[in-house]
Formats: structure tokens, sequence, C-alpha cells
């Protein structure tokens, strides 16, 4: 060990299956489909749990050293570890989430290949192919625990957040625990990690011993929004899309903290499925909130979808500004509407099948300059044709922030050009601008540097 830097062996923690030799094979392989980069960039994101490091190649670089392998042994598979994060160790000993964490990286990248991708078992050009895809990943991570309970609260936001508006997830993460409501986010820092921080305290003064700290992410972003510590069940969905459908099908309520293009990609990705006609009646309660100091950015999203959604979107949500035992109680109440719900139609409580989700939604999007450019944005769409291609406009620009291959692409080309209709583009304009002037871009590099430019 030497500073920021350890070589460790360990054996894997939690949920991991006995490996193969050919899947072994598989991590260790960096030619045509090996999964040795990918592996290598998951592992070294989750042993560097809780950075406030939100630009992924200054990480890769910084541990440009970091290396992983495997010894066979006859009690099972150990992972050697080179160059590692110190910071995952206590006394060379690496703490026992973070060695749970590394399984489940494990176990997600072999499933995700072997039994999704490689098997011919899903069909993910159709709508159901995906959904259905999604659901064993979910399965195969043990997140859809029985007995079944309608208490699985999404908390979205971003990572770039105040300390005021961090304490303030905290507090109403207190609030959600102390009403025996578990947490999911997107498992990074900031608005992801306060609440599930406020919900241990909470868990624990009701004497809770089985709280569920769910943290959902994808590898293109895990590099830059490294899996927080308090995260005790992690699952790597394959891509974005999949990782936004993971969200509304696991979850009973959204809970929306302040962020930036990331959080508005997941509001208008949820606005859009709702809007759908057979996703009319059914409950989902959303509240989006923050401190007072937090409301002229809700008031800026809202005045956007209104402007861009119409009266209908707006009526799918709530701002509560200030006041987290009111969005407590609220999400709450919600979730027995969604309990009563359920129930009556015989639905499921631990996956929500009956939810209609357009293809338009599940396509993964790979923002290049050809695809960011070409798509159509004019108030002509069909409402929800227009929030799926909002939503990928906001992925786009989350992508070009934090991903290192898109950041590259961007030096090389320039920033993307953003078109459509005047109107909109002006109100694009305007809103991504507030989001620059209030620092909800990034962390890590001083001055945003904007990856976009809007036509």
């Amino acid at each position: 060990m030497s500073g920021q830097f350890i070589d460790a062996e360990v054996w894997p923690e939690g949920s991991l299956e006995v490996l193969s030799r050919f899947e072994v094979d598989q991590l260790q392989s960096s030619g045509s489909g090996g999964l040795y980069p990918l592996l290598r960039r998951c592992m070294l994101a989750v042993l560097n749990a809780d950075s406030h490091m939100d630009d992924a190649r200054v990480l890769l670089e910084t541990y440009r050293d970091f290396e992983v392998g495997f010894i066979r042994q006859d009690r099972g598979l150990k992972v050697s570890l080179k160059n590692a994060p110190a910071k995952a160790f206590v006394d060379g000993k690496m703490i026992r989430g973070t060695r749970e964490l590394l399984s489940a990286v494990l176990r997600d990248i072999v499933f995700t290949r072997n039994e999704i991708i490689d098997s011919g078992r899903f069909d993910l050009s159709t709508s159901a192919g995906i959904t259905n895809a999604v659901f064993h990943i979910i399965r195969n991570a043990q997140l859809l625990t029985l007995p079944a309970h309608v208490n699985l609260v999404v908390c979205w936001g971003g990572h770039a957040i105040s300390r005021e508006e961090y304490d303030y997830s905290k507090r109403l993460g207190y609030e959600l625990g102390l009403r025996g409501l578990n947490v999911c986010t997107g498992c990074g820092s900031g608005a992801m990690k306060g609440p599930m921080k406020g919900a241990t305290i909470g868990h624990a003064k009701q004497r809770i011993r089985g709280g569920r700290y769910v943290g959902i992410t994808e590898p293109g972003i895990i590099a830059s929004e490294s899996p927080n510590p308090i995260v005790n069940s992690l699952v790597i969905m394959p891509d974005m899309e999949k990782r936004l459908e993971a969200f509304v099908r696991l979850g009973h309520g959204i809970i929306v903290f302040p962020g930036g293009v990331g959080t508005a990609e997941e509001i208008l990705y949820l606005l859009g499925v709702l809007m759908h006609p057979e996703n009319a009646g059914q409950p989902l309660p959303m509240i989006m909130t923050g401190p007072a100091s937090a409301e002229p950015y809700f008031r800026k999203i809202d005045d956007f979808v209104g402007a861009t959604l119409g009266a209908a979107a707006q009526n799918r949500y709530k701002i509560i500004i200030d006041d987290p035992q009111e969005v407590a109680r609220q999400t709450a109440a919600g979730l027995e509407d969604v309990l009563s719900f359920r129930k009556e139609h015989g639905d499921a409580y631990y996956f929500n099948w009956r939810l209609k989700i357009d293809a338009d939604f599940q396509r993964p999007f790979v923002a290049t300059h050809a695809t960011m450019s070409e798509l159509q944005i004019d108030e002509g769409l069909p409402l929800h044709v227009l929030a799926a291609n909002l939503r990928r406009v906001f992925s786009g620009i989350v992508s070009g922030n934090v991903r290192e291959d898109t950041a590259a692409r961007i030096e090389s080309e320039g920033p993307f050009e953003i078109d459509g209709s005047r109107q909109i583009m002006n109100l694009l304009d305007d809103l991504l601008a507030s989001f620059v002037a209030q620092h909800r871009m990034k962390i890590s590099s001083g001055d945003y540097d904007p990856c976009y430019v809007i036509k």
C-alpha cells in the first residue's frame, strides 16, 4: 500500500453466483466480446465510492494503473486488485459493503452479457422484450423481495447540489424512514445519497433492521457518479433507458430533488410515460421538492413543462417547497392509493407490469453529433413523441458532460448542435442557461464549458 493506492486479494461478498471458466475468461479478455474494460470501469467506480469527482476522465487517469484479475481456488473465485483506491479499505481490509457492491458488478456484467444479450431469449427490438429483460436483470439482482410491500420511494436529483439542498434531502429521507418507507436512487452522491443517509436514522429509530437502500446505475455514468456507501442493493442496468424503466417499474412513488440536466431527463421521461392514455388512471405520486432556495429551479422546470407538454403534464406532479414532513406525509398517502389500485386490479406489488412504456422511451439513444442534430423538436409532434425527443436532448447533454468517450468526441468535432422550433429552442436555451448559472452542470471542471449549442 502506498498513499492512495493499494494491492489486495478479496473474496466476493453477497449474491455472486459461481462463475464458469468461460465467464471468467470473458471478464479477463480485452478483445472483441471481452468484458474486461467494462468490468474494470465499473469496479473502479465502486472502489471510489463517495467520491466528489464527476469527471470520468479524471478518475480513469488518476487510477490508470488499476488492474483486476482472478484467482481460481477450490473454495471459489478470488478477485485480485492492483493499484486500487485505498479509500475502499480499512487497516488493509476491504469494507464489507464495498465487497458486496463489487460482487454486484460481477453478477450484473456476466448476467447481462450471457443471459440477456447473447442467449437469444430476449427480443430487444420489441417493447415487451425490453421490459422482460429489465425484469430478469432486476430479479437476478434479488431486488424483487417477497412478501412485497408498497413502500419503495424513488428519489431523483443531482450530485452537484448545494450543502443546503443536500441537508434538505437528508431531512426528507429521515421523514421517509420514520414512516417505514425504503429509498431507491441513482446511487451516487448529493441528492442520491442524502435521502438514503436520512432514512437510515429514521429506520434506526423505528427499529427497522431490514431497510432497503437500492441503487440503480448504468456503465455510462457509473464512473462519474460512483455508488455511495449506503447502497445495500446495487444493480447495473445495461443502458440509460433500461435504468429509467427499472426506476418506474420498481418504485411506488417518485420524489424529485434539485438537480440539473440529468434530473430534467428523468422528469421528462416519467411525464412522457405517464401521459400515455393507457396510464391515465394509474396512480404514481410524483412530488418535486427542495429548500426555499431551490424554488426558482422547480418553477423554471414547471414553466418549461407547461409551455412544451401542457397542463395535463403539470397535473401529474406537485411542487412542495421547504416542508419535508408534508412531502413525506403526502408520499405515504399516495402510496396508499397505489396499494388500493394494485389490490383492485390484482397487480404485483414488486414490479409494475401494467405501466405502459412506448418503445420511444425504451430504445437506447447514443448521443452523437448526427443523432443530436436529427432530433425533431417542434409543437406539431404528438406530446409523447415530443417528450421522448426532449428527454433525448437532455440525455445527450448528460453524456457530453460525464461520459469520457462522448467528451472526447466533442473535443474533436465541437459541441452538439440542437435544432428545432424557435419557441421551444428559446425555452430550452433559457432552461439550460439557468442550470449553468446555478452551477448545476458539473462540479469538477470549474467554469462550465457547454457541450452543446442551441441553433
